[in-house]
């Protein structure tokens, strides 16, 4: 390994920010073995110090419970570091070897088995693509079996630069290894409830080992957002890592991305301040926030990262509710919710005339009840879709508003979550989340969370009747699931044609969730829409309106959405093949149906046996009593001639 000194000039910066080696000292624990530039300006590439943003880097890179497996591949999402404005997307593959396998065998190394993970930190969301690269680089790596050679390491850098360079984010590539049919075929109907419950941004936690099986189902969930996974997920990963018990206490709170406050004209400021007090500081109906730093140098912006003021006092950061109590906590993030054009003092009537006028543009007739199901059609990628700056959201949108303003605003993604972020769970600061974890501490704290998805099983628990009846799908619901369910799983066996198709393939099941979104969003729009709205779940719309998503999609005009069809893809009369969905979804889903399902299997298979039971102690009978009569006849019949003799 190099020695820490002073390092040579570093590459030009490209899409990877660094190659860092993570392992497992047996008495230090992870940590960082190499890093490629350094990881702090100044340092050697053999330092161990960790940015304070990053110091759970070791953590997510070596996965707990990774001595279980002989490799495995994470991904993961590092908050920005100051001066940069968004998420840092992780890849790492790990693997083992045994220590006496090694060629150069280090004093540092005690135990039987050597651990260690091969790590890319990129400013672009090219999971898959990134792991095809360097697995094969870490098996290149661990074939050398001395890991002071880490000359591989630097080409590994300078070849990702120089081919993902001019990577575009608008393609199949963005997604590859993340397949949604796997994902049909494993969740089946329960899918579109995982989409739903994103959509409400509920707290979701994600389970299963190891680790790739884990990354690999919850991304592969984001991606059926439109937009999500190449532009949603910017500011995915704006947590604190925790310093100590006392700070903690004190909640000292982030600067916001710059981006994150807008530039608006004199009349979006007028309309906004109608809900300010005297004293400017009081929130519009909770969305004064996002205007308080308009027009602010970036320069400015970087003076006051992590917690630094600028001179002129202008500058105003997101002030953390007062906790009265732990109870309070959850309700106080209500508070937190900036949208600048949703004012309670208003009554709702601006925005009600907003969309009132999107709707005018709209098409009133609804789609036939006899119409068949909208097919999506392939669309060639022509890479020259328009995408503009969310004057709210600060992503980069499409004409329809896409991707939306999920994990934004204090709303976490993160793949894999190591134990050490355990306390981000409760965090007053964390709106909510999706995250995954393989250590079962996790899984047992129910509290924490308001649905654990137990991938292994395909199990979706959600802890509060009222969410499990606001999820409960409606019958076009059903349909819809039912329709990818069936194309899913036909000519699956066929080795050579699986997944190569349109119809069941990967693209055509993320068309569909993207036109299913696209009907919701223009239904939303219309007026006297209760009846279009209750095919997507009454409950379910009014909750879903509440949500900070919703609340910047809508405070902005889509007239894309003019030319789409407001009415669900699957509605219609009710027949009787609903009413066998609906019985078949009860029995799956439902604890009652499980019991209900697994009473009748026992009963059909107790039947069964005591048929054959009774079937062979009745014949066993029948020819005992044959054999009896044959051989009294037989006897009979000698003495009868005995007797005549």
């Amino acid at each position: 390994m190099e020695k820490r000194g002073a390092p040579p000039a570093a590459p030009p910066r490209g899409p990877v920010l660094h190659i860092v080696v993570v392992g497992f000292h047996h008495k230090k624990g992870c940590q960082v073995e190499f890093s490629y530039p350094p990881l702090k300006p100044g340092e050697g590439h053999d330092s161990h110090s960790l940015p304070e943003e990053w110091k759970y880097l070791p953590f997510l890179a070596l996965p707990d419970g990774a001595h279980n497996y002989q490799e495995d591949t994470v991904f993961f999402h590092l908050p920005p570091r100051c001066g940069d404005q968004t998420t840092v997307y992780g890849v790492s593959c790990y693997r083992q070897i045994e220590a006496k396998a090694l060629k150069v065998r280090q004093a540092d190394i005690t135990r039987e088995t050597v651990q260690k993970s091969v790590c890319v930190l990129s400013q672009l969301p090219l999971y898959g693509l990134l792991q095809a690269k360097l697995q094969l680089i870490t098996h290149a790596y661990f074939e050398e079996k001395d890991f002071s050679q880490i000359s591989i390491l630097k080409e590994l850098y300078d070849h990702m630069n120089s081919s993902l360079g001019n990577t575009s984010l608008e393609g199949s590539q963005v997604y590859l290894g993340l397949s949604p049919r796997d994902l049909v075929l494993h969740f089946r109907h329960k899918v579109l409830i995982l989409f739903k419950l994103i959509l409400l941004e509920k707290k979701v936690l994600f389970y299963i080992s190891p680790v790739n099986r884990l990354v690999g189902a919850l991304m592969t969930v984001l991606s059926l957002f439109p937009g999500m996974i190449e532009h949603g997920l910017t500011d995915c990963s704006q947590y604190r890592p925790r310093k100590s018990i006392s700070e903690d206490a004190g909640l000292q709170e982030n600067t916001p991305r710059l981006d994150n406050y807008v530039s608006l004209s004199a009349a979006d400021t007028s309309n906004t301040n109608l809900g300010m007090g005297k004293g400017g500081r009081k929130m519009a109906g909770n969305h004064s926030l996002e205007i308080q730093k308009a027009n602010v140098p970036f320069s400015q912006s970087e003076k006051t990262c992590n917690g630094a003021q600028s001179s002129n006092g202008t500058v105003q950061r997101l002030k953390v509710p007062s906790r009265t109590s732990p109870a309070s906590s959850e309700s106080d993030w209500e508070t937190l919710d900036p949208n600048i054009l949703e004012e309670s003092n208003l009554k709702g009537g601006e925005g009600e005339n907003t969309a009132s006028e999107q709707a005018e543009n709209l098409p009133s007739e609804g789609m036939s009840s006899e119409s068949p199901p909208i097919t999506v059609q392939p669309q060639a990628n022509t890479g020259h879709m328009v995408l503009v700056p969310g004057l709210i959201s600060g992503l980069e949108e499409d004409q329809y508003g896409m991707p939306l303003a999920i994990f934004t605003k204090g709303y976490l993604c993160l793949p894999y979550m190591a134990l050490q972020q355990h306390h981000l769970l409760s965090d007053v600061t964390v709106r909510g989340f999706v995250a995954g974890a393989t250590n079962i501490l996790f899984r047992q704290q129910k509290h924490l969370s308001d649905a654990i998805v137990e991938i292994e099983d395909a199990h979706v628990q959600i802890h509060d009747p009222e969410l499990r009846k606001i999820l409960n799908p409606t019958t076009a619901d059903l349909r819809f699931a039912d329709y990818l369910v069936k194309h899913v799983t036909e000519n699956r066996d066929d080795v050579f044609l699986d997944g190569t198709g349109w119809e069941g393939g990967d693209e055509w099941i993320r068309a569909q969730f993207s036109a299913y979104l696209h009907a919701l969003l223009a239904a939303v729009l219309q007026p006297d829409n209760e009846k279009t709205l209750s095919d997507f779940g009454t409950a379910f719309v009014a909750a879903w309106k509440n949500t900070h998503n919703y609340r910047v999609w809508n405070s902005n005009k889509h007239p894309a959405l003019a030319e789409v069809n407001s009415s669900h893809p699957f509605q219609g009369q009710y027949s009787v093949s609903d009413v066998k969905l609906r019985l078949s979804h009860s029995v799956q889903n439902s604890e009652r149906g499980k019991k209900i399902g697994n009473v009748m299997v026992s009963t059909s298979r107790n039947v069964v046996q005591t048929g054959k039971a009774v079937g062979q102690s009745v014949g066993g009978a029948f020819t005992s009593a044959k054999s009896a009569m044959s051989s009294w006849f037989s006897t009979f019949t000698q003495s009868t001639q005995s007797l005549g003799d």
